[in-house]
């Protein structure tokens, strides 16, 4: 199954579709295969991370012109992602990136139940986009790197939790994910040996595939039953992780 090709096209399709969809979890979906079916945790984010930055391009654009994104919260947005990027894909390329995983794990868990009560009670949406973006990006980065995945569980899910509009969020933190994915594989590609291009190759055909039609269903669905799927995916994703890494 590692080298069929065919197998990795249909993980990258329905990762694309979930990611494209709730803002999160084509990098987490794509490493649990990956690392299941035995490649080395540093190889399976830069394989993944290098078939995102083409998927990442294909789903902003899309959301771009389903007018799913917010300039303001985009800028703000990128410059910290791209930084803590690049941090995490050296750390992972020097460190064990697992030791981590069940730290982000119990706070992406506590995300997901207050994404969900609150999609259960009036929430005031919020269109200013303060400080706390800025750290946030700078986290979700640097989350995104080490784990394989992060970006969305951690930016979309603590944005939607704070009375963000799904959909703006959704979209929005989807098309900054291009230039973090960019600037992750740039800094792989100078840190270790890259491989597994059949996997890669995969993956990104799964995904472009699916990145427009996720966009629109992102676009379809009303903000409370998104906000429950969210929540729902973030906890049944990091409570797995929680336990495996026990």
């Amino acid at each position: 199954m590692a080298n069929n090709i065919f197998f990795f096209i249909l993980v990258g399709f329905l990762a694309q579709m979930v990611d494209g969809a709730l803002g999160m979890a084509y990098g987490v979906i794509s490493n649990a295969v990956l690392l299941s079916v035995g490649v080395p945790p540093k190889n399976a984010s830069a394989s993944l991370h290098t078939a995102e930055m083409f998927t990442t391009a294909v789903s902003g654009l899309s959301h771009w012109k389903m007018g799913n994104v917010r300039k303001d919260l985009f800028i703000r947005l990128v410059i910290p992602g791209v930084i803590g990027g690049v941090l995490g894909a050296y750390v992972l390329s020097v460190l064990p990136g697992d030791e981590l995983k069940p730290y982000i794990a119990v706070y992406l868990i506590l995300m997901g139940l207050i994404i969900i009560y609150k999609a259960f009670r009036h929430v005031e949406s919020r269109h200013e986009v303060t400080w706390h973006v800025i750290p946030l990006a700078l986290l979700g980065g640097t989350c995104d790197a080490i784990g394989g995945g992060g970006w969305g569980p951690v930016v979309t899910s603590t944005l939607v939790a704070r009375g963000h509009e799904p959909r703006y969020t959704i979209g929005t933190v989807n098309a900054s994910e291009f230039f973090v994915t960019c600037a992750q594989v740039a800094t792989f590609f100078a840190t270790i040996h890259m491989g597994f291009w059949k996997i890669t190759a995969g993956l990104l055909i799964g995904g472009v595939i699916a990145a427009p039609l996720a966009a629109i269903v992102c676009k379809k669905v009303p903000p409370r039953p998104l906000m429950v799927m969210v929540g729902l995916l973030i906890i049944g994703l990091n409570v797995r992780t929680l336990i495996l890494s026990f």
